[in-house]
């Protein structure tokens, strides 16, 4: 058997279902660009995308609901200057994407004999970060109803205060073909699969809860009795831990924040402030800083697509463009920024591989892709044993991030009391308050234990979610404010 380059296989996945079954070729592409270059636009792009979902829960025992859903679409955008004209339509045809380009193209001033030339093609350049596969039918039904089966009996097994057990399953197969006016073509194939595991332990009349899961680009078989048993331990140690919780100290205190899903803070309250737009703009306060001390030494941030099975990784951006390593802060000085084309453009840089959209529904815009601070010097025993008095949070919940300040606001859902440099008991109610650069240059001590979450992120911004990954090591704050309950 003979197979094609990886590049040129998920180009020609993407035509067999968003272009032949609709008597589409490449030169029906060229047209419709070819249309909007009538008129004097910055770039151009059609973004094709067949999306087919699955989604399955379990509550008191019983799988209650199950879901399977079939999208699919074009969106058509013309950029001029600062302005975006876009429309979109889920009838792919030659008629409505002829229709959507002469929409688009009155964003721009008429040219007088304007003589279009068709560009050459151009297959994008990629990589393979994941296999083409179809998640959805990688387990039949009844295989992934007993896979969640499985999970109840485990939780409840673990422990008698354990009174219920969520458990969802989550499955996407995501097809997408990207035209740009300079002739490029980029095709990917995206598998997503996601397992959440949510348990309420009850005792003495108090109730407390815990959650874990994970996912990534590949089949639903990555969900062996393995992975589900540290999933099911992770979700039942913490609603046990919270058991005993008492209400959190409050005042200005060291912090140590934990590995892995504590980049969720890193992601919110920095990663955000260097995207590109709001850095266009000035609204960041990292805004027209490249080149200045942002951070303490040592603090290195990293926005990488090109991982390896992760769920925020991508072959090519939603504009066609292969995603790539970018390094923002550089042992605490700012480097650089996320871009897509259009801020990119505007900006006189390069694109990042980070123009990202939910959808062919969608505009794109420069968006995270796994965002993470790599690890220093210090063991992690080593951090939390230099705690005086203070908190150690391990995992948290939602937040609030205001942009243009970089103050954020966010809740620890497990969190530790630690005194002279020993973990007291678990503590509940704190929240952690703050600035984002200040946050960045108070940090004293980076574990050598940098780790990535487990493949449960998820990004909004304006309107639209795009999954993402975080991470970090085992870091030491001095002096953030922590609201308690206490």
């Amino acid at each position: 058997m003979i197979s094609r380059e990886p590049t040129l296989e998920r180009l020609a996945t993407a035509q067999a279902l968003l272009l032949e079954p609709f008597g589409l070729t490449e030169a029906h592409l060229s047209r419709a660009l070819a249309e909007i270059r009538l008129r004097q636009v910055d770039d151009a792009d059609l973004y094709f995308e067949y999306t087919r979902s699955e989604g399955w829960s379990l509550e008191e025992g019983i799988v209650k609901t199950g879901s399977f859903s079939i999208d699919q679409g074009v969106g058509v955008r013309a950029v001029s200057g600062e302005k975006t004209a876009f429309a979109y339509s889920d009838d792919i045809s030659e008629a409505s994407l002829m229709d959507a380009a002469r929409t688009v193209r009155s964003i721009a001033q008429a040219a007088q004999n304007r003589r279009v030339r068709t560009p050459a093609r151009k297959v994008a350049r990629s990589r393979k970060l994941y296999g083409p596969v179809d998640p959805i039918g990688t387990l039949d039904s009844n295989a992934k109803v007993a896979l969640l089966g499985r999970v109840e009996q485990m939780a409840r097994s673990r422990d008698p205060r354990i009174v219920q057990v969520m458990a969802g399953l989550a499955a996407e197969y995501d097809v997408v073909l990207i035209a740009r006016a300079d002739g490029t073509l980029a095709a990917d194939v995206r598998p997503l699969v996601r397992l959440s595991v949510s348990v309420i332990a009850e005792q003495q009349g108090r109730r407390e809860s815990g959650f874990a899961g994970g996912g990534g680009r590949f089949g639903l078989g990555y969900f062996d009795d393995a992975v589900l048993a540290q999933y099911v331990d992770e979700a039942v140690s913490a609603a046990l831990t919270n058991l005993e919780a008492r209400p959190a100290p409050a005042g200005e205190m060291t912090v140590v924040l934990g590995p892995g899903w504590p980049g969720i803070l890193l992601h919110e309250a920095i990663g955000h402030g260097l995207e590109g737009d709001f850095n266009r703009k000035g609204s960041s306060t990292f805004s027209g800083r490249i080149g200045q001390r942002v951070a303490a030494k040592g603090v290195t941030v990293l926005d990488d697509g090109t991982l390896a099975d992760r769920r925020g990784s991508l072959n090519v951006d939603d504009e066609g463009h292969p995603t790539q390593r970018t390094v923002l802060i550089e042992d605490g000085i700012l480097k650089g920024y996320i871009q897509d084309a259009t801020n990119a453009r505007l900006m006189g840089v390069k694109p990042t591989g980070n123009g990202r959209r939910e959808s062919y529904a969608h505009v794109p815009l420069p968006r995270m892709t796994n965002t993470y601070m790599l690890g220093g010097a210090h063991e992690p025993e080593e951090i939390v044993a230099s705690i005086k008095r203070g908190l150690y949070a391990t995992n948290f919940g939602g937040g609030q991030v205001d942009i243009t300040s970089g103050k954020f606001v966010f809740s620890a859902s497990q969190a530790y009391w630690v005194e002279n440099g020993r973990i007291q008991y678990p503590v509940k109610g704190a929240t952690l308050v703050g600035s984002g650069p200040d946050v960045l240059k108070r940090v004293s001590m980076i574990g050598r234990d940098m780790r990535l979450d487990s493949g449960v992120g998820t990004c909004g911004k304006e309107g639209q979610s795009v999954p993402v990954g975080v991470g970090q090591p085992t870091l030491r704050i001095d002096g953030l404010t922590v609201g308690g309950t206490a």
